[in-house]
């Protein structure tokens, strides 16, 4: 077996606002979208710069909803960016709850946390140093001593 790509793929609701939230918080710009005749989105594909992010509207009689409507996400959405903070103020910006404010962080990145408007939580970053596995498990260990 051999895999091509990886895409994430989101379930809100509300399709239409969550595209206009990531191409003014995020930048993303829209591939296209595909819509019901009541207006429904049943898929849709936004362009991360060269990184593809699917998403549809809620399909409820299939048992696809989005993280408000089963009441939280056990998904975090990484970003990797050139500025964390103007990325995370940005989101703030178009709608976006803070989580974690940006700060410099022990593996090696500086980066923080917001929670979109439709549920789901976004992890931004950006490099601040190269940091070995065996580092980061170090600098792990002692940041874990004091909890």
């Amino acid at each position: 077996m051999s895999i091509h790509e990886l895409f994430a793929y989101l379930h809100v609701g509300g399709a239409a606002e969550a595209i206009t939230f990531y191409t003014t918080a995020f930048g993303a710009k829209e591939k296209f979208r595909l819509t019901e005749p009541t207006g429904r989105i049943g898929h849709a594909e936004l362009d991360f710069d060269g990184k593809t992010l699917m998403l549809a509207d809620e399909y409820p009689e299939n048992n696809v909803r989005g993280p408000i409507s089963i009441g939280g996400t056990s998904v975090t959405l990484h970003i990797h960016v050139d500025n964390a903070d103007a990325v995370i103020r940005s989101a703030v910006a178009a709608g976006a709850t803070l989580e974690r404010e940006p700060k410099d962080e022990f593996y090696g990145e500086r980066s923080g946390s917001v929670r979109d408007p439709f549920g789901h939580r976004w992890s931004i970053g950006h490099s601040i140093e190269e940091v070995t596995p065996v580092e980061m498990q170090r600098r792990y260990d002692e940041a874990m001593k004091g909890t």
